[in-house]
């Protein structure tokens, strides 16, 4: 049976997430960030799996969101990351441990990381 590219794709994304997964673990001390990208937006969250919250998230649909003079989505990556590290520092965050969910760090992902770096999270 012929499977499409797309199921193969998604599959190994699945594949390797897991396995981020199974090592990295949020904790009240450190929570984790948690980034999902899709075709057209960015999601990001940070979670204390311990307890099961959401301590903080941000996305560019989210309704708090400023593109400003933004023109790509890397740029949006980037301000969202900011955005999210200034609301974790708000409610007193400042370590967390990042979690690209299966995505390569590069892009968009990268690009989200280094926002947050420059709002002042560390990881």
């Amino acid at each position: 049976m012929i499977k499409s590219p797309t199921k193969v794709k998604h599959s190994l994304r699945n594949r390797r997430r897991a396995s981020i997964r199974r090592r990295l673990s949020g904790t009240s001390m450190r929570p984790r960030l948690a980034v999902f990208r899709s075709n057209k937006h960015i999601y990001a969250q940070i979670i204390d799996d311990s307890k099961g919250i959401t301590l903080a998230s941000m996305s560019s649909k989210h309704k708090d969101f400023s593109a400003g003079d933004a023109k790509t989505k890397t740029d949006y990556s980037r301000i969202v990351g900011r955005m999210l590290g200034e609301k974790a520092l708000a409610a007193g965050i400042t370590t967390v441990a990042f979690d690209r969910a299966g995505y390569k760090y590069h892009g968009r992902v990268k690009a989200l990381a280094d926002g947050a770096r420059e709002a002042g999270l560390e990881f």
